[in-house]
C-alpha cells in the first residue's frame, strides 16, 4: 500500500470507451487503494498540517507535499529542533498538575525532538523531571536521588518512583 503513495496511480484507462473490463477493474482498485492510504494519512496527520493539504487530490500529491514541506529541508529540521529545544528547558510541571500529565508532556516532547534529529539519552530526562517538579516534591526527590543511580534509571522507573512517593 505505500508503494501507491510513491508511485500515485494511473489513470489513463479513466473515461476510455477502448478501456478493457480489466483494466477499468485495475483503475478502480488504484482508486480504492488510494482512498485507503489517503485515508491513513489524514489519522497520521496533526490537525494544523492537515489543513495545508486538504485540497491534495490523491496520497502521492499528499505524500510529496509533506515531503517537501517536512523532510527535505535540514535547515527546517535544525530550526524546529532549536525551538523544541527551547521548550524542553522551559518545561515545567504545573502548580496541581498530576505527576502522570507532565511526564506524558515531557515524552511528548522528547519524542517531537527524537523526530526531528536529537539523541536524547534517558538519564537526561529523567534528571529535566526531577528538576522540573514544584518545591512541594523536595524531599521525594532527594530521596530518589539518593537512592537510585539517576544515569541508569529509567522514565518508566522515575514515574513509578514519583507515583509511590508522592
Amino acid at each position: 500500500m505505500w508503494n501507491q503513495v510513491s508511485e500515485g496511480i494511473s489513470s489513463s484507462a479513466i473515461g476510455t470507451s477502448s478501456a478493457s473490463e480489466t483494466q477499468r477493474k485495475g483503475v478502480e482498485e488504484a482508486k480504492l487503494k488510494d482512498i485507503k492510504v489517503k485515508n491513513l494519512l489524514f489519522q497520521a496527520i496533526d490537525r494544523e498540517i492537515m489543513e495545508t493539504i486538504l485540497d491534495k487530490s490523491t496520497s502521492k500529491a499528499i505524500w510529496d507535499s509533506m515531503k517537501q514541506k517536512y523532510q527535505g529541508s535540514t535547515k527546517v529540521k535544525k530550526t524546529q529542533l532549536q525551538a523544541l529545544r527551547k521548550e524542553f528547558e522551559m518545561l515545567n510541571i504545573n502548580e496541581g498538575e498530576r505527576i502522570d500529565s507532565f511526564i506524558a508532556r515531557t515524552l511528548t516532547m522528547v519524542n517531537k525532538m527524537k523526530v526531528n534529529g536529537e539523541n536524547m539519552q534517558s538519564s537526561t530526562v529523567v534528571r529535566k523531571v526531577l528538576r522540573s517538579l514544584t518545591p512541594k516534591f523536595n524531599y521525594v526527590v532527594c530521596s530518589i536521588e539518593e537512592s537510585n543511580d539517576l544515569d541508569a534509571m529509567t522514565i518508566d522507573e522515575l514515574h513509578g518512583s514519583l507515583l509511590v512517593q508522592k
